[in-house]
C-alpha cells in the first residue's frame, strides 16, 4: 500500500427481505446454544441463514479455535464466492483469524464483489485484509452468536437498521460519549480492535499508511499498562502518522477506566487532532455497528454537546 491518503472503499448493497446470509466461524469456537438463538433473530428480520459447514466444529488439538485454519478459510472463501450469498456474518470472535487470513485467495474474493461482512473483536484482521487486499468496506458489529446480539435490543436494531435502512443511521454515537480532545475531524474510517491492529503491523500485507484515518478502536481484557504498550507500538512505527481523529469505543474488562482514560489521554492527546471516548461500539454492553472504509465526521464539541460519528454516505448502496 502507498503511503498517500485513505481512500473510500466500494460498499456492499444493502439487504432485502428474503436474503440468503451465511454464518461463519474464522476465530473461536462457537457455543450450538447462542448460535441457534443468533439465527432465530436473523430468521426474525425475514433472512435466511445458511451455517456454513465448520461453524461448530472445534480443531483437533487446539481448543481455542473453530475447526482448522483450512476449514475455517474454504468456509469463508465458499461463502464469499457463492453468488446467492449476500452477506458473510461472523459467529463469534476470540483467536484464529491471522492463523488462516493469508490461506485465502484474495484474487477470487476480489472478483466476487464487496459483499455485507460483519463482525468484530478478533474479526478486526479481516476488516482490515479486506480493505486492503480486496478494496471493500465492511462493518464492525455484533455477532451472531454473541451476548451482546443475543440481549442488547439497541444493539440488534443498530445492525438491523444498517443492513435494511442504512440511509436512517447515518450518525452514531451514545449519550455517554464525551470529548477526550475536543474538535471536529473528517476522514476514512478504519480500525477494530487495537491490540489486533497492533499485531497485524508489520505483518506483509499490513497497512503502512492510514493518513487522513478516522481510526475507530476498542478492546477488552487488556490492562491499562498493555493498552499503553499497543498505542506506543503503533506511535514509534508510524501506524498513526497523518490520522484525522480517533474515536473510542468500550474497554471491557481494561481496568478501572480512570485508568484506561489515563492512558488513552497520553498516548493520543499529544497527537493534536479530535478524540472521542465511550462513543458505543465494540465488547460493551451495547455495540452499535460502525462502517469500514466510508467518508465521515468525528465531532467532540467541548461546549457539552453531542459526541457523535457521522457517515457522509450510507454503509451500504
Amino acid at each position: 500500500m502507498t503511503r498517500g491518503t485513505l481512500q473510500p472503499l466500494a460498499r456492499a448493497a444493502r439487504l432485502r427481505p428474503g436474503a440468503r446470509v451465511a454464518v461463519v466461524a474464522p476465530s473461536g469456537p462457537v457455543p450450538a446454544d447462542r448460535l441457534e438463538r443468533g439465527l432465530d433473530l436473523l430468521r426474525g428480520w425475514d433472512l435466511e441463514p445458511v451455517v456454513a459447514p465448520h461453524v461448530l466444529d472445534t480443531h483437533p488439538e487446539l481448543d481455542h479455535l473453530a475447526g482448522t485454519d483450512e476449514h475455517r478459510a474454504r468456509d469463508l472463501q465458499e461463502a464469499w464466492c457463492d453468488p446467492s450469498v449476500d452477506a458473510v456474518l461472523c459467529a463469534r470472535g476470540g483467536y484464529g483469524a491471522h492463523r488462516m487470513v493469508d490461506l485465502l485467495d484474495w484474487t477470487g474474493l476480489r472478483a466476487a464483489g464487496p459483499k455485507v461482512f460483519v463482525g468484530y473483536s478478533d474479526i478486526t484482521v479481516l476488516h482490515e485484509a479486506f480493505a486492503l487486499r480486496a478494496g471493500f468496506s465492511t462493518l464492525h458489529g455484533p455477532m451472531v452468536a454473541t451476548e451482546v446480539f443475543l440481549k442488547d435490543a439497541a444493539t440488534r436494531e443498530a445492525l438491523r437498521s444498517t443492513l435494511f435502512e442504512p440511509d436512517s443511521v447515518r450518525t452514531l454515537g451514545l449519550d455517554a460519549a464525551a470529548p477526550l480532545v475536543p474538535g471536529t475531524a473528517r476522514g476514512i474510517t478504519y480500525g477494530g480492535c487495537v491490540s489486533l491492529l497492533a499485531a497485524d503491523a508489520g505483518t506483509p500485507h499490513a497497512r503502512t499508511s492510514a493518513r487522513g484515518g478516522l481510526l475507530v478502536i476498542e478492546d477488552i481484557t487488556e490492562d491499562p499498562y498493555r493498552l499503553d504498550g499497543i498505542l506506543t507500538r503503533l506511535l514509534r512505527i508510524g501506524a498513526l502518522d497523518g490520522i484525522a481523529g480517533v474515536a473510542c469505543g468500550s474497554w471491557q474488562d481494561c481496568g478501572p477506566y480512570e485508568r484506561v482514560r489515563a492512558v488513552l489521554a497520553d498516548r493520543l492527546g499529544g497527537l493534536g487532532i479530535p478524540v472521542v471516548e465511550e462513543l458505543g461500539f465494540g465488547h460493551g454492553p451495547t455495540a452499535l455497528t460502525v462502517p469500514l472504509g466510508v467518508p465521515a465526521v468525528l465531532d467532540a464539541p467541548a461546549d457539552g454537546g453531542r459526541c457523535t460519528l457521522t457517515v457522509d454516505v450510507p454503509a451500504l448502496r
